[in-house]
C-alpha cells in the first residue's frame, strides 16, 4: 500500500482501469515520499492484471501470492526492467545511469513481450541519466512500442530536458503528512517509543526515507548537535570539529550521507522564523549548504573537511539571529 499519495494512486489506477494510459509517467516530487515505491506497485499491478489471474484489490495493490508478483519481487520478470545507478569496479555507485544501460533498455523494447502484451520500464532516477543517455531515452519516448509503460522517477523535473517532460504525463508527489509518517515508522521501526517517533517525524520534513534513516542510524543526537550550532553558534570551532571527527570516520559513511541531507533542511526550518534581510542571508546559507551537500559525494570531497565546512555555514545562521 502506498501511504499519503492517494491522488497519484487514484489518477493512475483510473487510467489503467480504463486502459486509457499515457505511455510515460513522470513521478515528480521530493526525495523519500514514495515515488519509487509507487512505480514498483504500479508495475506489479499492470503486469499481474495483464497476465492474470485477475486482481480484486483497490487502487494499485496486488496480492503477494500472485504468480506474476512473485516474479517481479524476485527481479526475474522478463517483461520488466529497472534502471538505476550501478556499482563500478571500485565498488562505488556510478555518478550517472550510463548510456549503455539505456541502449540495453532499447534492445529490450525491441523484443516481444513474454508473459502478456504489456511491458514496464522504471528509471530511478531519470535525473541521474548522463546527457547521451537522456537523448537515447528521448528517442524511445518519441516512438514508444505498443503496450509499454515508462515510469520516470524524478526529484527535480525542472532540470530535465523539456522534450522529455513534454512526452510524459506528470504525477505530483507531495511531502508526506504526519499520520502517514507515523504509520510508516510504526510498521518499519516498531521499537521506537512514541516520543522518538514524534521527534523523527518533526525532523524528517515529510520524507519517509529520511525518517527511516534517522531511526536506523540514530540520527536524533546528530540533529541535536547541528541545531545547537545553528542556535548557539560555535565561536571556538569545537562543535563543528567534534562533528567532523565523528562523521569523518570510515565506519560513519552512512551517517555522513544522512548528515548531508539533514543540514540544509535544518537551516530551512530555522529560516522560517526570520524576516527581512536576515531571512535573505539565511536562505543564502541554505543554498550554500545544499550545494556543498550535493557536490561532496559526487566529487568525493573529504568527509571530515566537508562536515567542518557545513558546520561553519550552520554557525553563520546563529550569527544572523543575534
Amino acid at each position: 500500500m502506498i501511504l499519503g499519495q492517494d491522488r497519484a494512486v487514484e489518477q493512475f489506477a483510473s487510467a489503467w482501469a480504463g486502459r486509457k494510459l499515457h505511455h510515460a509517467w513522470l513521478l515528480a516530487g521530493p526525495r523519500g515520499v514514495g515515488k519509487a515505491s509507487f512505480a514498483h506497485a504500479a508495475a506489479r499491478r499492470v503486469l499481474a492484471e495483464a497476465a492474470g489471474p485477475p486482481v480484486d484489490l483497490p487502487g494499485i495493490d496486488t496480492p503477494d501470492e500472485h504468480p506474476i508478483v512473485k516474479l517481479v519481487e524476485a527481479g526475474s520478470h522478463p517483461d520488466m526492467r529497472w534502471l538505476r545507478r550501478v556499482e563500478n569496479d571500485k565498488g562505488n555507485l556510478n555518478r550517472n545511469i550510463k548510456v549503455d544501460q539505456v541502449r540495453e533498455l532499447g534492445e529490450f523494447m525491441g523484443l516481444s513481450a513474454a508473459l502478456s502484451p504489456w511491458r514496464v520500464a522504471v528509471i530511478d532516477t531519470v535525473d541521474d541519466l548522463e546527457a547521451s543517455g537522456a537523448n537515447a531515452l528521448l528517442k524511445m519516448l518519441e516512438e514508444p512500442p505498443p503496450n509499454t509503460l515508462f515510469f520516470l522517477v524524478s526529484h527535480g523535473p525542472g532540470r530535465l530536458l523539456p522534450t522529455i517532460r513534454s512526452r510524459c504525463r506528470m504525477l505530483h508527489f507531495e511531502a508526506l503528512g504526519d499520520d502517514a509518517m507515523t504509520s510508516i515508522l510504526e510498521a518499519q521501526s516498531p521499537s521506537l517509543s512514541e516520543s522518538e517517533r514524534k521527534k523523527i517525524v518533526a525532523m524528517s520534513f515529510g520524507s519517509a526515507s529520511r525518517a527511516l534513516a534517522f531511526a536506523e542510524l540514530g540520527l536524533a543526537k546528530l540533529e541535536e548537535e547541528a541545531v545547537a550550532i545553528i542556535r548557539q553558534g560555535d565561536p571556538t570551532n569545537a562543535r563543528r570539529s567534534a562533528l567532523a571527527t565523528e562523521l569523518g570516520k570510515k565506519a560513519a559513511a552512512e551517517r555522513y550521507a544522512a548528515f548531508l541531507e539533514l543540514a540544509p533542511s535544518l537551516i530551512a526550518r530555522e529560516a522560517r522564523s526570520l524576516r527581512g534581510p536576515t531571512l535573505e542571508r539565511a536562505l543564502d546559507a541554505y543554498a550554500k549548504a545544499r550545494e556543498l551537500a550535493a557536490i561532496a559525494p559526487r566529487v568525493s570531497l573529504d568527509a571530515s573537511a566537508t562536515v567542518f565546512q557545513i558546520g561553519g555555514i550552520l554557525a553563520e545562521v546563529a550569527s544572523l539571529k543575534r
